[in-house]
């Protein structure tokens, strides 16, 4: 390398943005026109690549932030470039999952509403057998009374021929008892919820398709952390620790897309952890774990007991066949439940769930996922209707009510408020990921090429206790979250492939030590998204 440009990778004005994301090859040919050439000088920068030296020339030890910043770049380069497609995919379902509910409400007002509000509801009973006269097909799964006086009442039923997690919903008119229609449901979701449901959660491609969501949500928290700690940095380094939360409207293209990026993603780096530990908790290998760990720490959510046992005939009879015999259910058992449980204090919304075998008590859930949230539940002996057990949303431990409302809150079940910060965190995520690509695709070198990664080398700057350390974390981390584990794993042996053939070439990527030339912004780690 001519020693005019090694004079120039040291030199403190060409060092600002080198922050966020990697810089190109000293061997590759100038970055795009002179953008980065024009940065202001910064005192001091140079500092976190080029240490200062002392009296006898010997450079001090680097601090924590040098050690660690080469990894957290290369880590964040390679999430952003590699996992931002999942990301991105996960941002736009789940913004259109969150405008969903007032369209489903929308499409299905005849099915959910009564065109005129009677005096007098009929007694449940006579509803749910309008409901059977007109569909005798299945078994009733649950009956949910009209929460309010112009809705009206669903009668679920499962039948053979729908998918086991699909159910038919039956809408009668509570006050003449007239069947408006039923639809296929999951849930309590409608068909267009459930639709957009899928599509956020495995794109319609069934169990298979639950490992996107599953990836994105297990690299969305570290991407965008690791993403905060470098736009710190680089805010630090830049002097301009006060403006980590506003951009630079006035730097040049590449810069300004930069501290968009990194503004942008504090913003919303809060909503982001919130939503990635909230969607692990579901997912279906993390959501796994999260159980285990929920159930050995006692943070399970409780419920109330249905057994037979809790009977009286029913617990001389457990485990033989009167137990798993079907229950004889008739219509008037749901207006004697719906008595019992008006009588014990529950309030609509209210989900009935009728005996699952012979003895088997009823269970009676409040299902109010807002605010207040509502969720006392009791369980009805078959045969006398007396309360037998009672479990208050007041006795839940405050991890499972943390845990409930994060999920309640992903979903946008507390109302509009709820729905319109999901927009804009997905909005926001958008945003970012895409400045993130914009970044990384304009630093890709004039003679052709595509941007070259942060170098490598970073783990060795580590010192060893803080390298063994980071290796145990991302072990117990891997184990715990498998979709992050194997798509690590993937990255360090693609890119230990890749820097073999690199070196046999004589064309690898400089080790980390090297600055590689003024660098105005930084390929931004492409999804460096969720980050800053």
């Amino acid at each position: 390398m001519p020693s005019e440009n090694r004079r120039q990778c040291s030199h403190p004005e060409k060092e600002v943005t080198e922050a966020v994301v990697s810089p190109p090859p000293v061997d590759s040919a100038p970055d795009k026109p002179a953008e980065s050439e024009t940065v202001e000088p910064q005192t001091g920068e140079s500092e976190a690549v080029e240490p200062d030296r002392d009296a006898r020339g010997a450079r001090p030890a680097p601090s924590a932030a040098q050690r660690w910043r080469p990894l957290l770049l290369r880590w964040h380069f390679y999430a952003g470039i590699l996992i931002g497609p999942f990301l991105l995919v996960a941002a736009v379902t789940g913004t259109l999952y969150a405008l969903i509910p007032q369209v489903d409400r929308a499409v299905y007002s005849h099915e959910l509403t009564v065109d005129n509000v009677g005096t007098q509801r009929l007694p449940l009973g006579d509803q749910v057998a309008a409901a059977r006269r007109a569909h005798p097909e299945g078994s009733i799964a649950s009956v949910t009374p009209a929460p309010k006086a112009d809705s009206t009442t669903r009668v679920t039923l499962s039948v053979d021929d729908l998918p086991s997690d699909r159910t038919r919903t039956v809408f009668v008119d509570p006050y003449t008892g007239d069947v408006r229609g039923s639809l296929t449901t999951m849930g309590e979701w409608l068909p267009v919820r459930t639709w957009f449901d899928d599509l956020h959660r495995n794109l319609h491609l069934g169990v298979v398709g639950r490992n996107y969501s599953e990836i994105a949500a297990s690299w969305l928290w570290v991407t965008a952390l690791g993403g905060l700690v470098l736009w710190i940095g680089y805010r630090r380094r830049t002097h301009k620790l006060n403006r980590v939360l506003t951009p630079d409207r006035d730097a040049p293209k590449r810069r300004r897309t930069l501290t968009w990026h990194g503004a942008v993603g504090t913003w919303i780096i809060i909503g982001l952890v919130a939503l990635s530990a909230s969607g692990l908790s579901w997912s279906r290998y993390a959501g796994a774990s999260i159980s285990e760990l929920r159930t050995e720490l006692s943070w399970t959510t409780p419920a109330v007991s249905t057994s037979p046992a809790s009977s009286s005939e029913g617990h001389h009879h457990g485990g033989d066949e009167t137990a798993e015999a079907p229950p004889t259910i008739t219509p008037s058992d749901f207006t004697a439940v719906d008595n019992t449980a008006t009588q014990a204090g529950l309030r609509a919304p209210m989900v009935i769930t009728p005996p699952s075998a012979e003895g088997a008590a009823w269970s009676v859930n409040e299902n109010n996922r807002g605010f207040p949230t509502r969720y006392d539940a009791i369980a009805v002996d078959p045969k006398t209707f007396a309360v037998v057990d009672r479990v208050n949303f007041a006795q839940w431990p405050f991890m499972a009510k943390m845990t409930d409302w994060a999920i309640s809150a992903h979903m946008g079940l507390f109302g509009i408020i709820n729905q319109i910060i999901l927009v804009l965190l997905g909005i926001g995520l958008i945003s970012v990921i895409v400045r993130g690509y914009l970044m990384w695709w304009r630093r890709r070198p004039t003679r052709g090429g595509l941007p070259k990664a942060p170098g490598r080398g970073s783990l060795s700057s580590l010192l060893p206790g803080e390298a063994v350390a980071l290796i145990v974390v991302v072990a117990v981390l891997g184990w715990f979250a498998p979709w992050f584990g194997i798509p690590l794993a993937m990255f360090v042996i693609v890119d230990a492939v890749w820097g073999i053939v690199a070196s046999r070439r004589g064309s690898g990527t400089p080790p980390h030590g090297h600055e590689h030339g003024p660098s105005d912004e930084q390929p931004a780690t492409a999804a460096t998204e969720s980050a800053r």
